[in-house]
């Protein structure tokens, strides 16, 4: 993951994973910090499937942050891979964020992955997200059961969508980071290529617009994005994946209606990305139950990045 660049005295840099159970707002957190939409959103599990990563660029340092799938049991192949991606991130960062939801009951979930961070030489913080939505007795409570999660460098509430307590976060994350060199150049602003964050875009708002059993089964492969020649606008043409026939025309809706929204909604996201018109072709296809074959989920590209 590191490689050599520059080295300035005093300078600190380092790779930061974001670990978490689904939904604890990781992705909205790395969104904030970038001060731009790289990660989709959603209240829907398994809604990270990439190793999306945010170069933060300060003054006397960069923090290349990783939002990581969330933690869960796996159910099938697609879930296994989800968790590895999440343990290969572990392996090779500088620090690690663990992030709870202060709006929600510290469980099972939170405490299952305390224990796979236990072990880990590398500083931790943690993160109770969404103090906005818990009233200051209730925080309280929060804050005593976090402490027994285990041991941490430090424990910081905060609220990732209000921006509140974020400077605290940061400036921990820069005190516990090593010195070294500047990874990226100044602007680089993630190391996903588009064509992944693009798939991620059509793939959330299809998350959003359709019911409660199509978003997991839910995949999209850009397989051709390429600038026109004689305009200001680049062709994209995608493929959404589902695992049923029945999920198609879901997807699709009447008269083409769904789709249609899918790529609107999408179309406005990924024109901001790129900074450029959009024109934009979707197909949906199945592949049955993909979830469970090994192959897909490496065509997709949720492997162990």
């Amino acid at each position: 993951m590191k490689n050599n660049s520059e080295k300035k005295e005093n300078f600190k840099s380092g790779f930061v994973a974001i670990v978490g159970r689904p939904n604890t707002g990781k992705s909205t957190l790395l969104n904030f910090l970038a001060k731009r939409k790289i990660a989709i959103i959603s209240d829907k599990p398994q809604t990270t499937r990439h190793r999306i990563s945010a170069v933060l660029n300060f003054e006397n340092a960069q923090v290349i942050l990783i939002d990581t799938p969330g933690l869960h049991k796996p159910k099938d192949a697609l879930g296994v891979h989800l968790n590895q991606a999440v343990k290969n991130a572990l392996q090779d960062v500088d620090a690690v964020i663990f992030m709870v939801d202060a709006s929600q009951i510290i469980g099972s979930g939170d405490l299952f992955i305390a224990n796979e961070l236990g072990p880990l030489a590398t500083p931790k913080i943690l993160v109770l997200n969404k103090i906005d939505k818990v009233n200051l007795p209730d925080l309280e409570v929060q804050l005593e059961v976090a402490k027994q999660l285990g041991n941490f460098n430090d424990i910081i509430p905060i609220s990732a969508s209000a921006g509140e307590n974020i400077d605290k976060l940061v400036n921990k994350v820069i005190e516990l980071l090593p010195e070294g060199p500047k990874y990226y150049p100044r602007d680089i602003i993630t190391d996903q290529p588009e064509r992944v964050i693009v798939a991620e875009f059509i793939r959330e708002q299809a998350i959003q617009l359709t019911r409660e059993e199509v978003p997991y089964s839910i995949a999209v492969e850009v397989q051709e994005m390429k600038p026109r020649k004689d305009r200001e606008i680049v062709d994209i043409f995608a493929t959404l994946f589902i695992e049923r026939e029945s999920q198609k025309g879901i997807l699709i809706g009447k008269d083409g209606r769904m789709l249609k929204e899918i790529g609107s909604r999408a179309r406005t996201e990924i024109e901001q990305l790129l900074g450029s018109r959009i024109y934009l072709d979707l197909r949906v296809r199945v592949k049955k139950d993909w979830r469970k074959e090994e192959r897909y989920v490496k065509q997709f590209g949720y492997t162990e990045q």
